[in-house]
């Protein structure tokens, strides 16, 4: 048995192939972002937070795919340079629910502008439907990857 048979063909991998264009995309959103002041996960944190506010640490952390800790830093970062804001204490339970403040929100304007010309130039090769394809077929990547698996089919006792 070869190296090949072994393991994964990185050439023909979906799977690589997506870490490769994830990792792509996500230097693109630095290099454009760099200038503003922020990161792609500075940046995730003010976009969840304009669209849905009042969101706790650890929302955050799992919708910019980080940890709590890493998150609890960067909310401490955010709330000194007067981007967000949140309660001393918690309204409800151990939650401190997170809102931007207006000047978060110019510089999410900003970097929202930014981050969408680099999604752009990453379509720019494809066309409506082929774009329409590639969104379908990485939303049903998703579902399978998430979804509990199937349960086997019973087993036929007529053997």
């Amino acid at each position: 048995m070869s190296q090949a048979d072994a393991g994964i063909d990185l050439e023909t991998s979906l799977g690589y192939l997506l870490k490769e264009a994830s990792s792509a995309l996500r230097a693109a959103m630095e290099e454009v972002l760099r200038p503003l002041g922020m990161g792609v996960t500075h940046y995730a944190c003010l976009e969840l937070l304009a669209q849905r506010p009042g969101m706790s640490n650890s929302e955050l952390a799992r919708g910019a795919f980080v940890t709590r800790q890493t998150m609890n830093v960067l909310l401490q970062n955010l709330e000194r340079e007067g981007y967000v804001v949140r309660p001393a204490a918690a309204p409800v339970g151990k939650a401190l629910p997170t809102r931007l403040t207006p000047s978060g929100r110019r510089s999410l304007e900003r970097a929202s502008a930014a981050v969408r010309s680099v999604e752009v130039r990453m379509l720019s090769g494809m066309t409506g439907p082929e774009r329409s394809a590639a969104f379908h077929a990485l939303k049903s990547m998703i579902h399978s990857l998430t979804s509990p698996p199937a349960p086997p089919p019973p087993a036929d006792d007529r053997g």
